[in-house]
């Protein structure tokens, strides 16, 4: 349930807890909604907690903070994650008149002290770099990033939908190494699985977290041929293995030898446990590839 995120990163638990969505709970967001929901996962091993700034209108963290400060022994039982660098269009940033992105040293230093405030800690686990942008700096990220692990405000840094090429142009600036490349990963996006992606994180022995696991639901909802296809081969593993349709899609990923870690949006404690029921279902071969085959179309040469 434990691993290295990186030969020099820290230890997560296998799957992830995204909040993503966490405001979009038709129970609501109060401390005592969050913290069921932290102590489901917690319960269940998954002690690492995936967020960004952006998240929920860039109210996402502050919601989750407020419902550590009522349990404040519960930070040291976590890891957090959380992202920047993503400027949204959005009544909290009113300057922002054109979404873009900003890796600026200040605006890196800011956003971290002001998820710092957010999240009621004091220190964040890994914070990754949230999109890619043309104008990123590399000498000017690396300067905040170095200042901020010196003064112990981030712990481990990372990025998040970057290629492998961007991956290591910035790695080579860089005084600390990166963690983890979180990107998007579900048999609808076989992209990463051929273009290197995946292939660059073995290289480098790091572990990627993979968002959107499900297609934001698609995969189990979706009204598309390919999803369609998929989802049939989805239910007949899961008929076979006594087990629901999403926990084979978890264990599909979890079967990929880069050990991607999964990060789970769903807000419903339940479907928390059928993901973790995935830890424990060594998936066949062979039943990997008819899920490939189903999401490719066609059989491998």
């Amino acid at each position: 349930m434990r691993v290295k995120m990186a030969p020099q990163g820290p230890e997560v638990s296998r799957l992830i807890y995204g909040v993503w969505r966490l405001l979009e709970d038709p129970q609501g967001a109060s401390p005592e909604r969050v913290l069921g929901k932290l102590h489901a996962c917690l319960e269940l091993g998954i002690t690492t907690i995936d967020h960004a700034d952006i998240y929920g209108g860039y109210r996402c963290e502050e919601v989750f903070g407020h419902a550590l400060r009522t349990s404040p022994g519960l930070r040291q039982r976590l890891e957090l994650v959380t992202k920047c660098g993503i400027m949204l269009t959005n009544p909290a940033r009113p300057q922002n008149w054109i979404q873009h992105y900003d890796y600026s040293r200040g605006h890196l230093i800011g956003s971290v002290e002001q998820s710092l405030r957010n999240l009621a800690t004091d220190y964040i686990d890994v914070l990754l770099l949230h999109r890619p942008s043309p104008l990123l700096d590399p000498a000017e990220v690396a300067e905040a990033l170095r200042l901020l692990v010196e003064q112990g405000k981030v712990r481990h840094v990372g990025v998040s939908n970057f290629t492998p090429a961007q991956f290591d142009m910035l790695s080579s600036y860089l005084p600390m190494p990166l963690v983890t490349n979180q990107v998007e990963l579900h048999p609808l996006r076989p992209e990463p699985f051929l273009d290197g992606t995946l292939d660059h994180c073995l290289k480098h022995r790091i572990l990627p977290m993979g968002w959107s696991p499900l297609a934001g639901g698609r995969l189990m909802t979706g009204q598309g041929e390919a999803e369609g296809k998929i989802r049939e081969v989805l239910h007949g593993l899961g008929h076979k293995y006594g087990v629901a349709a999403d926990t084979v899609a978890y264990a599909w990923l979890l079967r990929h030898p880069a050990r991607i870690l999964p990060v789970i949006g769903t807000n419903q404690p339940e479907r928390i446990a059928g993901a973790a029921r995935a830890l424990s279902l060594p998936l066949d071969t062979q039943d990997w590839f008819a899920v490939w085959r189903a999401a490719m179309g066609r059989e491998v040469p």
